[in-house]
């Protein structure tokens, strides 16, 4: 039985999922780049930087090339580039989204911290039953 292709697309973005990662793909995109070039550019450490590197290769989204003591890396499929481009069309929605989610919650009486968030009263639970702080016979407490 094959792999479904949902999960094979699960998997490929979890290649995806490491700034260090994102970071590289988007230097690549522009242009190959040496390994000593992309260190200044990512600001992580060579070991680092080289354990980011083989995921993506292992991953077959880059592709190296040795010239003498240097290695130089390259995408592997320009479609990753476009990906990353596209994401960036998406990405400002996303955030918009999450200041407005950021402001109702607040709105709601929540911090915006990772602490919890209490429901307003008088908000339907997944039954549509109204929640709050009455007792069975309608009065507060």
């Amino acid at each position: 039985m094959s792999t479904p292709l949902y999960r094979l697309k699960a998997e490929f973005f979890k290649t995806l999922r490491h700034p260090v990662r994102i970071r590289v793909l988007e230097l690549l995109g522009e242009r190959d780049h040496a390994v000593s070039e992309m260190l200044n550019e990512v600001g992580v450490e060579a070991a680092h930087l080289s354990q980011q590197l083989a995921v993506l290769r292992r991953a077959g989204l880059v592709t190296a090339r040795r010239e003498g003591s240097t290695v130089h890396y390259a995408l592997a499929d320009p479609g990753v580039a476009e990906l990353l481009r596209v994401a960036r069309t998406i990405l400002p929605g996303v955030l918009a989204g999450q200041a407005e989610l950021l402001a109702d919650l607040r709105a709601a009486g929540g911090s915006g911290d990772d602490g919890p968030v209490e429901a307003p009263d008088n908000v339907a639970d997944e039954t549509g039953d109204e929640t709050g702080d009455k007792n069975d016979d309608g009065s507060g407490g």
